[in-house]
């Protein structure tokens, strides 16, 4: 059995927690004994062991969610199904200060972020498709006198869920909510790096009452291990996967063979556009949170600051200002602002984005290095830079740190040129208190949510998902079930 915490919050809580594989209602070690060392980032200390799954995982994993499909978990109706949706959340809520305390020792986030935003967010994720699966509805259609259509929605089956290391419990549940509500059976892939709460995720699922089979968990790789055995499995009907671009075209090759379902949310490289006449403190104040949150690593941070020209000086001398203030350090210190950088392999990408920048002229206005006083741990300071144009890698490509850039503009025409001079096309913000701007500039974005005087606002019936190499197809509401679920209609002749 894998150990699990309920302790005071302190960073001395968790001694050797072992994750272990969930199958078939049971944790459970790898066939051949495999196992790969958990990395605090803050500290480059380990923290456990993780079960190296395979193969061979994978295959029990699917047959035990297939076997589920038809089992208790078919025969139970919506209300059933509901109620253990609830009560997963209750125990969410239940252990809150356990699981904000594993995410933060698995990503290097503060715990005040954790606790405040990624646990009960996740919570919240089961609450919501608990309450939409009772008012989903499926078309109907009277054919004159001839024929009355209706279609009537199935689970698509086993559905694997493939998650990254940034926001590892949040966007777990994003997923395995809808799935559980449309009545899928699951096999979860947790990123290497953030095993924890997923593995915490699991033994919740057990305890609310969740039949065996129904919710699997394989820990382990990408490539040649659990990821590539999971999505070429004939047996997995649908894939919803979040992670980088490229991982994503190497996973819809390995499932074009079986023609698997497809959900994706991937990459970014998100502009904010700030018009002079926009509020400067509100703008100020929250782009701090949409560049450097999270120290940077989240898909919808806005990395690419575009600023009109007259408010340009300001703008800049007010944000380098205010960066200069986030505090950077020990994650379970509540002054601190942004916390560790995911592993050294990422550090190590990031900062040399960061050489990149100078060698393609631009100015490093703040930030770019290691913060005193840390010999461990993967911190860096955020990083303000200028003086770069569109064509340099730093403003194309996706860093995923606590890094941007700032550049001035003219004219909406201009801007928007920019903006949409991008393989990308997850999310932006505009900021304006022009009203017809502001629709004309959000309607011109080539992006699949754009925030108008905010950012990272999210009602949970809207659909999420990006554009171009950003993602495929679309989350949230009756989006969810969209994919999660199948129509069948049926014509009765009258």
């Amino acid at each position: 059995m894998t150990q699990t915490v309920k302790a005071p919050a302190t960073k001395e809580t968790v001694k050797g927690f072992d994750c272990l594989h969930f199958i078939d209602g049971k944790f459970v070690p790898s066939k051949n004994g495999k196992v790969f060392d958990n990395i605090n980032p803050a500290t480059e200390e380990v923290i456990g062991t993780v079960a190296e799954g395979g193969a061979a995982e994978i295959d029990l994993a699917v047959a035990a969610a297939k076997r589920a499909l038809n089992g208790p978990w078919k025969k139970m109706n919506a209300n059933e199904r509901v109620a253990i949706l609830r009560r997963i959340a209750d125990l969410i809520i239940e252990r809150k200060d356990e699981m904000s305390i594993l995410e933060s020792l698995d990503t290097g986030k503060p715990t005040w972020l954790s606790g405040s935003i990624d646990v009960p967010r996740a919570a919240y994720n089961f609450q919501f498709f608990a309450d939409y699966i009772r008012t989903l509805t499926a078309e109907s259609t009277q054919h004159d006198d001839i024929a009355i259509n209706y279609a009537v929605r199935r689970p698509v089956g086993v559905v694997a869920l493939i998650n990254p290391w940034n926001l590892p419990l949040l966007l777990m549940t994003w997923k395995l909510a809808p799935a559980l509500a449309a009545g899928n059976t699951v096999v979860m892939k947790p990123a290497e790096l953030t095993p924890m709460t997923a593995t915490v995720l699991a033994e919740i699922c057990r305890d609310a009452g969740m039949p065996d089979g129904v919710v699997n968990l394989v820990h382990g790789f990408g490539p040649d291990s659990a990821g590539a055995a999971l999505v070429e499995h004939p047996d997995v009907n649908a894939i919803s996967f979040t992670g980088e671009t490229t991982t994503g075209k190497i996973i819809m090759k390995s499932a074009a063979n079986s023609l698997k379902r497809l959900s994706y949310e991937l990459g970014g490289k998100n502009p904010n556009l700030i018009f002079a006449d926009a509020d400067l403190d509100e703008v100020i104040e929250t782009t701090l949170k949409s560049s450097f949150i999270n120290q940077g690593e989240v898909c919808l941070c806005g990395s690419r600051i575009y600023v009109e020209r007259p408010a340009y000086e300001k703008f800049l001398e007010k944000f380098v200002a205010k960066t200069k203030e986030l505090v950077v350090g020990d994650p379970f210190d509540a002054k601190t602002k942004v916390g560790a950088l995911i592993s050294e392999e990422h550090y190590d990408r990031v900062t040399s984005y960061i050489k990149l920048a100078k060698e393609e002229g631009g100015t490093i206005v703040t930030g770019g290095k290691r913060p005193e006083g840390f010999d461990k741990g993967y911190f860096l300071e955020p990083t303000i830079i200028t003086g770069l144009d569109r064509k340099c890698r730093v403003v194309n490509e996706e860093i995923f740190g606590p890094v941007v850039t700032v550049i001035p503009f003219d004219t909406e025409e201009e801007v928007l040129d920019q903006v949409n001079d991008t393989h990308y096309g997850l999310s932006a913000s505009v900021w304006t208190n022009d009203l017809r701007r502001a629709h004309r500039v959000a309607g011109s974005i080539e992006a699949g949510i754009v925030w108008v005087n905010t950012w990272f606002l999210r009602d949970l019936r809207t659909p999420f998902g990006g554009m171009k190499q950003s993602g495929v197809g679309r989350e949230g509401g009756v989006h969810s079930f969209e994919f999660y679920s199948e129509l069948t209609n049926i014509c009765i002749k009258l």
